[in-house]
Order: structure tokens, then sequence, then C-alpha cells
């Protein structure tokens, strides 16, 4: 299963704002989008994913659901994003249907190791560097963080870089190792800078693919 190496996770003051910001994402490129509400109801979310999902679905980009999976099977989503504090990855497994994706979140070494044993399909990593959109803030790893990590997990299991990562930053994160990079802030306040993240993306997974020439990793998909 080939995740995407870009993820919009879906920002907005009010629950219609996260639908509009989804609706530019969508049309601008994006491949994947996160609808990642927080203090509103579980039934007002139900509602929000369903409408996500139409949204998503006429431009044939995946919608995953952040922190609940009853609503990413009820809504048919792509997946479901689980944090620290939701459900255990193997419980939530046992709900959905067999195509949906399962990525965790994770901030250390020991956190992505204990993810990949429950068998998620991709991990987000992070924080990259300092951000607004998340309360309680882990901390920071940085690009030494992600490079000695990424030297000892050695995983075909996707890793997706994630907190305040700009265009600026793409390069030089994948160089770590990271799959991909999750990206909220940046995006909302410019969707066209979806392109370019999507050709500084491009860019290196043809080097990667230059440098692997011949070898298995060549062929295996990110």
């Amino acid at each position: 299963m080939i995740i995407p190496k870009l993820h919009y996770i879906s920002q907005g003051h009010t629950p219609q704002e996260h639908l509009d910001n989804i609706q530019n994402a969508c049309t601008s490129g994006a491949e994947l989008v996160q609808l990642r509400l927080k203090h509103i109801t579980e039934k007002q979310v139900l509602e929000i994913a369903q409408e996500a999902r139409e949204i998503t679905a006429r431009f044939q980009t995946r919608l995953v659901i952040n922190d609940y999976y009853n609503i990413a099977k009820a809504v048919k989503a792509d997946g479901v994003h689980l944090g620290q504090t939701d459900v255990c990855p193997t419980v939530a497994r046992t709900h959905l249907y067999t195509w949906q994706l399962i990525g965790g979140t994770a901030h250390t070494l020991a956190d992505c190791e204990t993810l990949i044993s429950k068998e998620v399909d991709y991990i987000s990593l992070g924080p990259f560097k300092f951000t607004e959109t998340k309360d309680n803030l882990p901390s920071v790893l940085g690009l030494s963080g992600y490079t000695v990590i990424m030297n000892v997990l050695k995983t075909e299991t996707p890793i997706i870089g994630i907190g305040g990562i700009t265009v600026n930053d793409v390069t030089a994160i994948l160089e770590t190792g990271i799959s991909g990079i999750a990206v909220s802030g940046a995006i909302t306040q410019d969707f066209n800078s979806i392109r370019l993240f999507h050709e500084l993306l491009a860019a290196s997974s043809t080097a990667e693919q230059r440098h692997t020439f011949g070898s298995s990793a060549d062929s295996k998909p990110l």
C-alpha cells in the first residue's frame, strides 16, 4: 500500500473553515488530507467527516480521520490517524475495513518501535520544530533528532515528518531518511505551496531511485 509523501492536516477556527480548507487543498492537488477536529462533539465530527468525504471523493483525494476510528469506518474514509492517547492501533484494526489505513503519532525512537510492532501503515514523527497547532508540545526533534532515529530504525514503514514544516525544510528532512511530510500551517497560509511541496518531494524521490538503481529498494514503493 503506497502512502502519499505529502499529508495536509486540516486547520480552521470553525468546522466550516476546515471544510473550506480541505476543498482548497484538494483543488490545489493534495493527495491525502487528514481531518483533525478538536473541542467539538463526536456527533459534530461525524457530520463534518461526511462532508469532508464528499469533497475528497470528488478529487480522488485520500481522507484520513484523526482520532475517531469509528467515524473513519462510518464514512468509509481511507483511514484513521491515532494519537498516543487514542485507542491502540491493534484494537482499531479489528473494527476497521481491511483496506483502511492506520497511522500513528510518535515523538521518540521507542514510540516508533512500538507502533511498528503494532503494524501501523505509517508513522508521523515530530515535532520537527515548534508549532502552535498543537498543545503541550513534546521535545522538538529537528534534523539531528530525525537522523538519530532513522539511523537506528531502518524500517520499511513510512515515517512522515511533522511539526512546523515549510518548503524550505523539505530537502534536508528527506536526507535524514524520512519518507514524507505532514503540513498544516504552511499549506493553509498558501494552498499554492502544495505544488512546490510535491515538486521537492518528487525531486528527492527521483534522486533516491538513481542512487538505489538495481537494488531492491528501487522497486519498493514508499
